[in-house]
């Protein structure tokens, strides 16, 4: 049973991390404490490395918003440039991977025209990044939350957009 706690820890661990907004069961909160407990001491004996989870579920954005970057200087310049104001936060307890940002643009028939794709290293503000070179590696702190402003080029017929996260895998 102690192997396989060790083996599942990337699915025990999050699943049974509470959330940092405080909406876990009290049950939860205690299950995860001894199950952290125990990780720590099977991860001594064993030698494991504590890195972090990749979990969809930790991520919750917390805004979006998609604005001219001049909006005087948009009426004359045809490339339609754009800040795309992104909000998100690690929900969870533990130190989780970045995920991958997807922007979907979409015309007035909300029929997909563009999508981008960013890595973290991209979407991650540069100052962030600078203070924490081993981000990557490390995770995302828990309950941090990420702001970060886009530029973005808008084609001439987008009239919506929706911004979604994800993991890829390796």
């Amino acid at each position: 049973m102690v192997c396989g706690e060790h083996l599942f820890r990337n699915f025990l661990l999050p699943t049974l991390a509470t959330r940092v907004d405080g909406s876990s069961p009290v049950i939860a909160s205690s299950a995860f404490s001894l199950l952290q407990k125990l990780d720590k001491q099977l991860c001594r004996a064993l030698g494991c490395v504590n890195r972090p989870v990749s979990d969809f579920a930790a991520w919750k954005i917390t805004s979006v918003t998609l604005l001219p970057e001049n909006a005087r200087e948009s009426l004359k310049n045809p490339s339609n440039q754009s800040v795309l104001q992104v909000g998100i936060q690690n929900r969870l307890a533990i130190a989780v991977l970045f995920p991958n940002l997807e922007i979907s643009l979409t015309d007035a028939e909300e029929s997909e025209i563009k999508k981008i794709q960013l890595t973290p290293q991209e979407w991650l503000p540069t100052a962030w990044q600078d203070s924490h070179p081993d981000f990557l590696r490390q995770g995302a702190p828990a309950g941090e939350i990420f702001s970060s402003a886009l530029p973005i080029s808008l084609p001439q017929n987008a009239a919506g957009y929706r911004v979604r996260i994800f993991y890829t895998e390796k």
